[in-house]
Order: C-alpha cells, then structure tokens, then sequence
C-alpha cells in the first residue's frame, strides 16, 4: 500500500566505481517515468557519486551530483556493482559507509539492484535483515555478509524501509513494486507502459526460470495468458486454458512453469487478486462486486486471499489507500 512520502520525493541514485550499466540506467528511467496525468514527476531522481567512476561495462559516468545529495534524499538507490570492495572482501569506502548509516538513520529508505546490496550490507544496513540479489553470487555473498538472511530465490524483497532485488531485470520489478506501494498501481501502469514493460510481477517469483520468453512471438502460453486476462471475472479451469493453446494439460503446464516461474493456478490467482486491488484503488465499487469481477467469486475468499497477500482486508487497504491519496 502507497507510504505517505513527502512530494517531491527525492530518489538518489548512487554511482560507484565498477557499477553495472543496465542496473544504473533503470532507475533513473523507471522514476523519471512516474508522473501524474504524464505531466508533473513524482520523483526528483537525482545521480549523485564521489566523482567521475568508471563502469563494469567500460565506460566512464560523470554523476550531475556529489554525495550532498544523499543528505536530503528520501530514497536512496543503490545499483548493481562487480569487482571493488564490497563484492570482493566486504570493504567500503568509509566516506559511503558513513553517509548511507546516516541517511538511514534518518529514516531514508535504502534500496538496492543486484550486487548494490553488497553495498547496503558492507555498511552494515542488513544485519538480520532478509535481501535478495543475483542467485549467481550466492556463495561469495553468504560468505562475505553471514549476518544477513539472503534469500536468492525470488526477485526481490520489500522489508519496508530496505528493499532490495535480484539482477538486471529484477530491477525494474523494484522499480515498479516501489512506485506502486507509493502511488498506487495506475502509476505504476503508467509507468511501465512508458517503459514498455510488464506492469507487475510478484517479488516471490523464482529469479531462475528455464524459457523467461517465448522462443517466437505468440508462441508458447503467452496468447493464452492475454486471454486469460481478458477474462478475469470468468470461471477460467485448466483445461480451458490447456485447451485454448492447443496443448495437453500436462504440456500446458510445464511450459507455462517454464515461461512464467509458476503454476498456471498460482498465476491466475495472482492476477486475480492484483486486478481485486486495483478495483479497491481505483474504483467505489463494493467488495462483493470486487470480488466477482476479480473472479474471486465473494467477498470472503476476496478477504482471505488479500489477507494472506498482503496482510490486510479490503475495507482497511481502500480506507489506506484513499487515506494517503
């Protein structure tokens, strides 16, 4: 549910030396692409480093900001790096470490894309904390930081001021996870459109999965899954769904586990529950009508189902929701 941040809320994203280049550029585009009615910016972004640092993907970045800018951010964002301190033997530099433990001090949220969260946990900002990053630096990661619970299963994990997420990708599943919790999910749809990427995918989906993408355009589940989602309110079963991509149920469904990280069931009720929230966003309608053309069938499986999501029931997230608009 969206947080009460001050407006405008300045979002610092930090450079450091060997930073990946894919996880920098996503902030700053994904932010920068949240606006109101596609005019006023939600977020201030502001880049901000130590001084001109060189890439992992071979070139220099001449951040617009110093760290001063760390001192009045609302959020702070920490993208991906290879090969310096944090990632090697779980040093930083303690000009950083110094302002990141104030900030957070503060009150600052700390987020981190991928490796970033090397950064977070040099500083001393995860101990006992659960985090995610990229499921291939596992080993290094659990060896350098052991007091943190790292879980390199899932593509991120919102701990509420501290959020962290699995690589590349994950980052704009952050990105958009953030701007929904502050905004709400017309937001994040706007967003993401300007972005030109899928609006939402639930943090607890496995970061590894076999086939990510279609090998060909409309093949595999993907035209079944757009179908599907034009028919949310319907009774959709598997074998409907089996039998609109013109597969068996037991084929249907190892390639849909293979493109999407879950089970067709688990992912029907996932986009169930998502369009449930974004009815109680959005609309005055009541819960029993959510609930029906969510494809929850009433109101007490919609209660349940958006308890167990997010740990409130209906009234309570549209009261919150319309309590923070």
């Amino acid at each position: 549910m969206r947080k009460n941040w001050a407006m405008p809320h300045v979002l610092a994203v930090l450079v450091l030396d060997d930073v990946v280049g894919f996880d920098l550029g996503v902030p700053p585009q994904v932010f920068r692409a949240a606006r109101v009615c596609d005019d006023e910016q939600l977020y201030d972004v502001r880049v901000c480093g130590p001084g001109p640092v060189h890439s992992a993907a071979g070139f220099t970045v001449v951040p617009d900001h110093d760290l001063s800018a760390l001192q009045v951010a609302d959020t702070i964002v920490i993208p991906g790096i290879h090969g310096t301190g944090p990632m090697t033997d779980g040093t930083l530099d303690p000009v950083i470490r110094d302002a990141l433990r104030a900030a957070a001090a503060r009150g600052t949220r700390m987020v981190s894309i991928c490796t970033g969260a090397s950064v977070l946990a040099a500083a001393g900002l995860l101990d006992g904390r659960p985090a995610a990053s990229h499921w291939g630096w596992e080993s290094r990661l659990r060896r350098l930081y052991p007091a943190v619970r790292w879980d390199f299963d899932v593509l991120f994990v919102d701990d509420g001021t501290v959020l962290t997420s699995a690589g590349v990708g994950a980052g704009v599943d952050l990105c958009l996870h953030i701007i929904r919790s502050d905004h709400g999910a017309e937001a994040a749809n706007r967003a993401a459109r300007r972005c030109v990427v899928p609006p939402w995918r639930d943090g607890g989906q496995a970061q590894y999965i076999e086939r990510p993408v279609p090998a060909a355009a409309g093949s595999g589940t993907e035209p079944t899954r757009a179908w599907v989602l034009d028919r949310l309110a319907e009774p959709v079963t598997l074998e409907e769904m089996a039998a609109h991509a013109r597969m068996s149920v037991r084929t249907f469904t190892r390639h849909f586990r293979d493109e999407t990280g879950s089970s067709p069931r688990q992912w029907l009720l996932r986009q169930r529950v998502e369009h449930a929230r974004l009815l109680l966003e959005s609309t005055d309608l009541g819960v029993d009508v959510v609930a029906r053309r969510a494809g929850l069938g009433s109101a007490t499986a919609l209660r349940q189902h958006l308890h167990a999501t997010i740990g409130v029931a209906p009234s309570t997230y549209r009261r919150t929701f319309r309590h923070a608009s």
